[in-house]
């Protein structure tokens, strides 16, 4: 058990695969992949891949310090939705460890089988969370037949009702800081902007504009600008580049109050970032407001960059490793590139790439989740959305229809 109880019931759990195969079957789950949460669930997870030709996937508790120091091991793509099977749910704080570790790669959860729900408030804690549990039996039902078939008394069933009403978890609800107050508590002067910006403009939508061509890319600038706390660009595919497309870009981004981020995704050592990031023919530390970078190469990608620009974003493939080199930078980090929400320190922001109205995904691999999963579900800060809105029909009116429903969901964390 996650809890430190004593209790006056406990399961010895053997062969259960198949009945929790039905409830799998009777739910009409959408999944992939299988993860069961570790360690007392694994082998049943194990016999429901081997018996069904399910791909597993794998999460460890802490990761190791060689081979690959995964916390998730096996297959999978970004989007994809995984089903969790659990033994025993008494608060649910297990499972949402597990589903916090599999959205951080970029995986789905939506739905968990149990063996056996106590009804101790794990059922309510996922369902706030967006997650349905689907379980083989309750500690009631339980109760209910081990008393008709004479294998216990009724003062046994009595006595663990009345150890379950009085144990049940008491959830507390998390801090959650509008725009305004997160701005007045962060120390970095960009965090501050963009916070500020997303308060005025009732706006967390970040703008994907994903375009090769200049005039496209100003005319996405002007025209959506209104609506977008942040324009995301990749300057390098542009097919007629000038040093004037830079400049009439931060001119349109001074008068529609947002920030300029450059994709560009560093990933070298800290000499040869200098360059990129301040040389060739973009000159990017000229007219960026915010660069991002893998923190695969260490510690030496951040003190180049911080030699040349002040603002910097992380893109977290390695969750803990993002985190760690965040924390210890704070003067220069202003968040992450996340699935998920990797932590509750306010200082940081989370954006979230991949969103459209409706989940789905394209022929190339890429997957799409919603706004209301992004804010409310996985309690990201900002929405970032390209081509659902580069390629619709009306991209103003699709942009406005991005921010609404960004910003409602935003709304909705406080009721």
């Amino acid at each position: 058990m996650k809890t430190s109880q004593n209790k006056p019931a406990m399961l010895c759990i053997k062969l259960v695969s198949d009945y929790m195969w039905q409830i799998v079957k009777a739910s009409k789950c959408d999944f992939k992949s299988l993860c069961g949460v570790p360690y007392t669930a694994l082998p049943i997870a194990t016999c429901m891949c081997v018996d069904h030709g399910i791909p597993m996937l794998i999460r460890r508790k802490e990761p190791k310090d060689y081979g690959t120091k995964k916390m998730i091991e096996g297959h999978f793509d970004v989007g994809d939705k995984c089903l969790i099977i659990e033994d025993v749910v008494t608060s649910g704080s297990s499972v949402l460890e597990t589903v916090k570790s599999l959205n951080e790669i970029g995986v789905t959860v939506k739905d968990v089988i149990v063996l056996l729900d106590r009804e101790q408030g794990g059922r309510k804690r996922l369902t706030d969370q967006g997650i349905t549990l689907h379980s083989v039996c309750s500690i009631t039902k339980l109760l209910e037949i081990l008393e008709k078939l004479g294998k216990i008394s009724s003062d046994v069933v009595h006595q663990v009702n009345d150890f379950i009403s009085a144990n049940r978890e008491k959830t507390t609800r998390k801090k959650v800081y509008t725009h305004s107050e997160r701005a007045a508590l962060c120390q970095h002067p960009l965090t501050q902007k963009l916070l500020t910006i997303m308060d005025m403009k009732k706006t967390n939508l970040a703008l994907s504009a994903d375009v090769t061509s200049s005039k496209q890319l100003l005319s996405l600038a002007d025209s959506i600008g209104p609506y977008i706390c942040i324009l995301k660009t990749h300057i390098d595919i542009l097919d007629d580049f000038s040093p004037d497309v830079t400049a009439e870009l931060r001119a349109l981004a001074d008068k529609h109050n947002f920030v300029i981020f450059e994709d560009r995704k560093f990933a070298d050592i800290g000499r040869t970032v200098q360059h990129q990031l301040s040389s060739g023919i973009y000159h990017i530390s000229r007219w960026a407001d915010l660069v991002n970078a893998h923190p695969l190469p260490g510690p030496g990608i951040i003190d180049g960059l911080k030699q040349i620009i002040k603002n910097f974003i992380i893109i977290s493939y390695s969750p803990t490793e993002a985190i760690e080199m965040a924390e210890a930078n704070s003067d220069f980090v202003i968040g992450y590139i996340c699935q998920s929400r990797l932590t509750d320190n306010p200082q940081f922001l989370h954006m979230t790439p991949g969103v459209k109205l409706v989940e789905g995904g394209d022929s190339l691999g890429q997957q799409y989740t919603t706004p209301e999963d992004v804010i409310r579900r996985k309690t990201c800060d900002i929405i970032i959305v390209g081509r659902g809105i580069t390629e619709s029909v009306d991209p103003v009116a699709t942009a406005i229809h991005y921010q609404q429903a960004g910003y409602a969901a935003y709304v909705s964390l406080f009721h």
